[in-house]
């Protein structure tokens, strides 16, 4: 059986859609009380007034420190607050002579800053708490790149080495941080609202599973990762690629 989070409060960033949506409903569905914290205020309000009493939305900015004391504020008003899943980044696509200084910047500041500032708004309350858990969305970009990504990653990447830092800082207060690493998923980030499924899995014709995944697949690796039943995992990496950090599928090769 999935285990129930127990009425404790999550804050979602990003989670107005894709992943973040996905991880906020089923969070939701665990008996989680959620805080949706995102800039998009439209699809956070709707959001949150479909989940029902166990939602509530708050519109913030993750690079900005005064709006991240306001959503603990709010989080601890609704409950005792026990989970963080910083899931929300951009994504800026160009290569290192194309991509400017502003665009690496805004890269850096909620990619990667908003991460910072998360985690630190956040370990008061969780050590209040006696515990609690952090997830931090790093991407398989955090674990290898490729061309146009060089902000992306690079802020990946440090998102890795953050949680492994912080890991051994908030050990001993009980707070767990862990990081995943989604391949690529069916979002907006993904041009979602532009292709279909078959046409953006066949982007991953040569991995493992040979399709895109989808986002209700990452939240329940987070919902995991969140839960007690990952109680002795801290500054790990958790991999939902399907399987496309494990190599391209040779076809030219003997096969099954």
């Amino acid at each position: 059986m999935a285990c129930s989070f127990q009425e404790n409060v999550a804050i979602v960033t990003g989670g107005a859609r894709g992943i973040g949506e996905a991880t906020a409903r089923l969070l939701v569905e665990r008996e989680a009380r959620v805080v949706i914290a995102d800039v998009l205020e439209p699809e956070g309000t709707a959001l949150a007034a479909e989940l029902g009493d166990r939602a509530i939305f708050r519109k913030m900015d993750v690079g900005v420190q005064s709006d991240w004391e306001e959503t603990v504020r709010v989080a601890r008003d609704f409950g005792v607050l026990s989970v963080l899943v910083n899931n929300a980044a951009i994504l800026i696509q160009a290569n290192i002579l194309e991509m400017s200084e502003e665009q690496f910047v805004s890269s850096f500041r909620v990619n990667q800053l908003g991460v910072f500032l998360g985690m630190r708004a956040v370990f008061p309350a969780l050590k209040e708490a006696g515990g609690g858990a952090i997830v931090n969305v790093s991407s398989i970009d955090g674990l290898q790149s490729m061309n146009s990504l060089t902000a992306y990653s690079a802020t990946k990447w440090a998102v890795r080495g953050m949680t492994k830092a912080a890991a051994i800082e908030m050990g001993k207060y009980g707070i767990r941080v862990n990081s995943v690493h989604p391949g690529g998923i069916y979002t907006p980030m993904h041009a979602s609202e532009l292709i279909s499924v078959e046409e953006a899995s066949s982007f991953y014709m040569d991995s493992a599973l040979s399709r895109v995944g989808m986002p209700e697949e990452i939240a329940r690796m987070i919902a995991f990762v969140a839960s007690e039943e990952a109680s002795f995992s801290t500054g790990a990496e958790f991999i939902a690629d399907g399987g496309t950090s494990a190599g391209k599928f040779n076809r030219i090769a003997p096969q099954l």
